[in-house]
């Protein structure tokens, strides 16, 4: 588990905007209690691949929580180990009940972002939870009211291109959609 104060120290990188990172992830997934999404950004802070999953009601494990976002990154992307240093970033959006202040069940999902990261060959960037009051990037003093925990997804409203589909299930399932393309 990681306290605040170390969270703080550990130089994660801030988001440009990281209001557009939970609105995006907000529109992506459908999002309730205890909701994971852990999100892949490029150097430029475009999503690269996202993934959502609920985690088990049990005390905070940072292990656990390590080795279930190291599987959700396995399986929406390819490991960036072979880097010198990390060029992308993975950045967790936390669902959960209660208020925005610190839990030890953050300090285990930071602990565990910070592992699954180091693992994975990607940066550790933003812990941030999503709770009816809003959402809040720990470490950072960032935050804001919407979307929250009982807003509603907002469509996609930006000039560029639509979002990337979700990748559901890494290389294997890529080409297994291609061929059923043909």
């Amino acid at each position: 588990m990681l306290e605040p104060a170390e969270w703080a120290a550990a130089g994660i990188p801030l988001l440009r905007n990281p209001r557009e990172v939970v609105s995006g992830l907000h529109a992506r997934h459908p999002l309730g209690p205890a909701t994971a999404v852990v999100a892949v950004l490029d150097p430029d802070e475009r999503l690269r691949a996202s993934a959502s999953f609920t985690s088990r009601r049990s005390p905070a494990d940072g292990w656990m929580f390590r080795n279930a976002l190291l599987s959700q990154l396995r399986r929406v992307i390819p490991h960036d180990l072979r880097r010198r240093t990390p060029v992308r970033t993975a950045v967790l959006l936390y669902c959960r009940e209660g208020d925005a202040r610190w839990t030890q069940e953050d300090g285990a999902w930071m602990w565990g972002l910070r592992d699954a990261c180091t693992l994975h060959g990607l940066r550790c960037g933003a812990y941030i939870t999503l709770t009816r009051d809003g959402w809040q990037v720990l470490g950072e003093d960032r935050g804001g009211r919407r979307p929250n925990a009982a807003s509603a997804p907002e469509p996609f409203a930006t000039a560029e291109a639509p979002p990337p589909p979700h990748r559901t299930g890494g290389v294997a399932s890529d080409v297994l959609r291609r061929a059923a393309a043909r």
